[in-house]
């Protein structure tokens, strides 16, 4: 794998011609793809309709562990059939700052026909190790896997 990757987007505000103080809305582009629409978590006055940055957090801390995961199954030629997760992650206050303190992964696995159990909960284990995104915050990623036959 390359030591070192480079990424770039554009955020722009999205101006509230409704007349509020300020808009709570933005817009995140990157070259290519659809361009993701956000707010402020409604706590803040944001619109529910969109997705905040909390929420955005959540979904790349579990994306990445998954698919470490599911590429760590297939080099372990485990078949996998299903992977699901209800990740959840909690906000407080702490040093004096808001800040995440915690997230917490329930991934839940299907293997097919031959599938070892213990192996695909240990897979989550060294998932959490090469996740570079969980590696990069500042907040336990606590998991708690589940494998179905």
């Amino acid at each position: 794998m390359a030591r070192e990757l480079a990424y770039a987007g554009r955020l722009v505000w999205d101006r509230d011609p409704g007349g509020r103080a300020y808009a709570r809305s933005f817009r995140v582009a990157f070259d290519g793809k659809p361009p993701i629409v956000g707010s402020a978590d409604p706590h803040f006055q944001g619109d529910p309709g969109r997705h905040n940055p909390e929420e955005l957090l959540l979904a790349a801390v579990a994306g990445c562990h998954m698919l470490t995961y599911v590429a760590l199954a297939e080099r372990a030629r485990l078949p996998l059939l299903v992977y699901e997760d209800n990740p959840s992650g909690t906000v407080a206050m702490k040093d004096g700052r808001m800040r995440f303190v915690d997230i917490l992964l329930r991934p839940r696995v299907t293997l097919g026909e031959g599938g070892d159990r213990a192996k695909a909960l240990a897979l989550h284990g060294a998932a959490a190790d090469y996740c570079f995104i969980s590696n990069s915050v500042n907040f336990p990623v606590r998991h708690e896997p589940e494998v179905a036959p």
